[in-house]
C-alpha cells in the first residue's frame, strides 16, 4: 500500500540509532505515524521539525502497519518560531492538541486552516486570534463544537457576549445578566462578521473560552491535565503584549 499527501508534523522521536518515527497530520490520509530511515542524520533534521509543511510519500505492506515514509520540505515554519518563545508555543500547542485526532481519519478542514495558521506565525498581531479559531475549529472536528451563532435563552444574534460553559452556547447581555458571574466571555471578534481591531484582551478571553472546553470535553473524560505549553499560552501573550 502507498500514498503521497502533503503532510504537517505533529511529533518526532529517535528510533535505533539513526532513524525518526514521526507523527502526520495529512490532509486527505489524517493523523498518520511512519518510520523514517535516516531521519537523525544531518540532511533530515532541519526537515525533521514539528510545524513543517512537508510531502509524505508513506508505504506499508498492510495498511494497518506503521509504514515508513519519504519525506520533502515544503515550507519551514519551525526555524523560525524557534527565534520568538511567543510563536514557539503557539506552534508546540498546536502540534499537541492536534495529536487528539483519531488517527487515520482525515480533516482536511481543519488540516487547511492549520496551515493559514502557521502562515502568519511570524506576524503575532495576526496569528493569536487566529489560533483561538482553530481551537474552535478543533473542538468542532472532534464533535463538541460551540454553538455562538444565537442566544442560547432568547434566540437572538444580537449582542452575545457570554458562552455558558455547561452547554457551549452563547448568550446575549439581557439574557445573562443574572447569571453573568457563572458564564464564560465571548469576545467580539467570535461573533461579528468584520470585527474591529481585535485586543489583547479579547484574545485572553478567548484562550480563556476554548480552554474551558478543550478541558471539560476532551481533557478532562480521558484523566489528563490540559497541555503545558497551552497552559502557558495566555502569560506568554500577557508579556509579548506588555514588552
Amino acid at each position: 500500500m502507498q500514498w503521497t499527501d502533503e503532510a504537517i508534523i505533529l511529533a518526532v522521536r529517535p528510533h535505533g540509532e539513526t532513524a525518526s518515527v514521526v507523527e502526520l497530520l495529512t490532509r486527505t490520509h489524517g493523523r498518520h505515524g511512519a518510520l523514517i530511515h535516516g531521519g537523525r542524520s544531518r540532511r533530515l533534521r532541519p526537515t525533521l521539525q514539528i510545524g513543517n509543511h512537508v510531502d509524505a510519500t508513506w508505504k506499508a505492506r498492510l495498511s494497518e502497519q506503521l509504514g515508513h515514509a519519504a519525506i520533502e520540505l515544503r515550507r519551514g515554519y519551525a526555524s523560525a518560531a524557534l527565534q520568538e518563545p511567543l510563536a514557539l508555543a503557539g506552534l508546540s500547542a498546536i502540534t499537541t492538541l492536534a495529536r487528539l485526532l483519531p488517527e487515520r481519519d482525515p480533516h482536511p478542514n481543519l488540516f487547511e486552516v492549520t496551515l493559514f495558521v502557521l502562515g502568519f506565525l511570524d506576524d503575532a498581531s495576526v496569528w493569536p486570534a487566529l489560533y483561538v479559531r482553530w481551537e474552535l475549529a478543533l473542538l468542532d472536528e472532534l464533535g463538541f463544537g460551540l454553538d455562538l451563532k444565537r442566544c442560547a435563552a432568547t434566540g437572538t444574534k444580537f449582542d452575545l457576549i457570554y458562552v455558558s460553559p455547561r452547554t457551549g452556547r452563547a448568550v446575549s447581555r439581557e439574557a445573562g445578566e443574572p447569571y453573568k458571574d457563572k458564564l464564560l466571555p465571548l469576545p467580539a471578534f467570535l461573533t461579528a462578521e468584520r470585527p474591529p481591531a481585535v485586543t489583547q484582551d479579547q484574545i485572553l478571553d478567548g484562550l480563556t473560552l476554548t480552554a474551558h472546553f478543550l478541558e471539560a470535553r476532551l481533557f478532562h473524560p480521558r484523566e489528563m491535565p490540559l497541555p503545558d505549553v497551552r497552559v502557558r499560552l495566555p502569560g506568554l501573550l500577557r508579556r509579548h503584549g506588555s514588552a
